[in-house]
């Protein structure tokens, strides 16, 4: 059996009233919430995916401003261990209502309010990350070298 671990990204977006960007979706038949998140497609570069991924989910165009981390997972629920980009962004405007399939809606909250979430969060790294986010884990986006990014972009 081959192993295939998934490439993902994952974006924290804070706005200044100290809330962050939400998505709450259905995920393995349970709502679940999650930051924008999801799969970087084939020969697509990194920070493309990232505000795909955002856009498709919340509706907003965001800009990538700093690299988390590399966070690793893996689901109990089907054994698939993800490698998780993690960016920090700043928020643009709200360009669509229209959501992604299986996306029921994105919300500005409060870290209390995501902690109280508890188990409807899709995974342990959601906090993780927010906590990496404002403990000050902050790199420069060139820090991953991504041969899809344009220079003029890295």
């Amino acid at each position: 059996m081959t192993w295939t671990p998934h490439a993902t990204v994952a974006v924290i977006v804070e706005d200044e009233a100290g809330r962050y960007l939400m998505v709450e979706e259905i995920s393995g038949g349970k709502v679940v919430f999650n930051q924008p998140a999801g799969h970087i497609e084939e020969d697509e570069a990194i920070l493309d995916a990232v505000r795909r991924e955002t856009l498709e989910e919340t509706g907003w165009n965001i800009e990538p401003i700093h690299f988390l981390g590399i966070y690793t997972y893996k689901a109990p629920a089907n054994g698939v261990t993800y490698y998780r980009f993690c960016y920090a962004a700043r928020a643009g405007d709200r360009v669509t209502e229209q959501l992604d399939d299986g996306i029921i809606a994105a919300h500005w909250l409060t870290l209390d309010e995501i902690r109280a979430l508890g188990d409807k969060l899709r995974s342990p790294l959601v906090i993780q990350c927010i906590e990496d986010y404002r403990n000050g884990r902050r790199y420069p986006l060139d820090v991953v070298v991504d041969a899809q990014t344009p220079p003029s972009e890295r």
